[in-house]
Formats: C-alpha cells, structure tokens, sequence
C-alpha cells in the first residue's frame, strides 16, 4: 500500500526546511522521507509558485477554483483530502504566519489573510515546535504576535474580539505581546514629549540620546497611537 503522507513530513519536490528556526530538527539527524501524496504531486507540477519549495497561502475558494481550471485532473473527494493535508501542514502554517496575502491560482496576491488565521497559524507552529524543542519558545512566539499585532492596526479589544481564543498559554502569550506594545508606546510618548520640550530638530535631539534620526522619526511618527 502506498503510504499517504503526513502534513509535517510530506515535503514538496525541491523543498527544503527552514534553517535557524526556533524548534527545527538539528542538522545531522536524519530526515523522515514518505512519498508525497500523489494530488499534492499533481499540484506542484501544476502551480510551482503555489505548491514548490515555497508556499503561499491560497485565496478562499481555491478548491473550486481547481475543479473548474481542471475538471478532468482532479477528482472532488481526492482533491478535497489533499487540500487539507497542504493547509495543516507545518509549512503552509508557516506561511500563514508571515503574514503573506492570499494568491490566486496565477501566483497573484488578492487579498490579505484575516487576522485570526495568522493568529491561529502562529499559535500552532508554535505548538508544534514547541513540543519537539527543549527550548522555551514563549519569546520568540511573543515577537512573532507583536508583529502580527502590529500589522493589523486593531486596537487591544477589537484584535482579542476577532480572535476570541480560550487557550490559556495563547491568552498569556497574547496578554504579554499587549504588553510589551504598551510598554514601547509608551516610550515611544515619553520621546516625543522630551522632543517637543527640547526645541531640537531631529538630527540634533537624535544626537543628543545617541539614537539615528531614522529611529527617532520613526517613534515619533507612531507616538500616541492606541493599543
């Protein structure tokens, strides 16, 4: 019998594994190889740019999408089965978490993914590497939240009302990304009020704090905006 993969081992031709990533199999161990399955195959034969080496989230209603563009390639139940191993896979996952748009089946973005499926593709590579890794990953799963955060330009109770999670370690790790961001806007307020009080331009006050004036446009344009 042939032997269908699993989504955290069925790597597409070509396809190599993230380096220097928090959880990631040390090198020198060796690799679990099982055949890739043979719709996912088809796939990356198909659209390289969507299914290769490199994944890119996929627009809603991409399923359909592949039954019109080939209906005689592509049998619904089988392509439905594959769909679904390729978007729980650890890879796609990753994807999602970056914060990458959703792409069409040319490879052209159309739209951005919502804020709570990065949240929920964050959350779960998080918990998959975590329980493969001694490392406590915690850290570097705050960064990737705040970045997230960041990018969706919600405030505090309209990111926690889209993603209304009941996980108590993502209600922690969501809790200490908040705070962090209200720590930095905070400092960031504290710069702008020393700024204006100063009566410097940006280079001077820059080189006053030792900072580069980059940075300190940067704070200053983000000043007071709610979290």
């Amino acid at each position: 019998m042939t032997e269908t993969t699993t989504p955290e081992s069925a790597p597409a031709p070509g396809a190599k594994r993230p380096r220097n990533q928090p959880g990631s199999q040390p090198q020198g161990q060796p690799q679990r190889t099982r055949e890739v399955h043979p719709v996912l195959q088809k796939l990356f034969e198909l659209y390289p740019k969507l299914f290769g080496a490199h994944f890119l989230p996929l627009k809603l209603g991409a399923f359909q999408d592949l039954l019109a563009a080939h209906p005689e390639a592509f049998k619904k139940d089988e392509l439905k089965v594959a769909l679904g191993l390729h978007a729980r896979s650890t890879r796609y996952l990753e994807c999602v978490a970056a914060g990458h748009p959703r792409h069409d089946l040319q490879g052209e973005p159309v739209e951005p993914v919502a804020p709570e499926h990065v949240h929920h593709a964050i959350m779960e590579v998080f918990r998959r590497r975590q329980a493969r890794s001694k490392e406590d990953l915690r850290p570097y799963v705050r960064t990737r939240l705040i970045e997230a955060i960041e990018a969706t330009g919600l405030s505090r109770e309209d990111y926690a009302e889209r993603i209304r999670t009941q996980d108590e370690v993502a209600t922690a790790l969501l809790d200490e990304a908040f705070a962090e961001l209200a720590a930095q806007a905070a400092k960031r307020e504290a710069l702008k009020r020393a700024f204006e009080a100063s009566g410097k331009t940006v280079e001077q006050f820059a080189d006053m704090y030792g900072m580069a004036p980059a940075d300190v446009t940067r704070a200053l344009e983000h000043a007071g905006q709610p979290r």
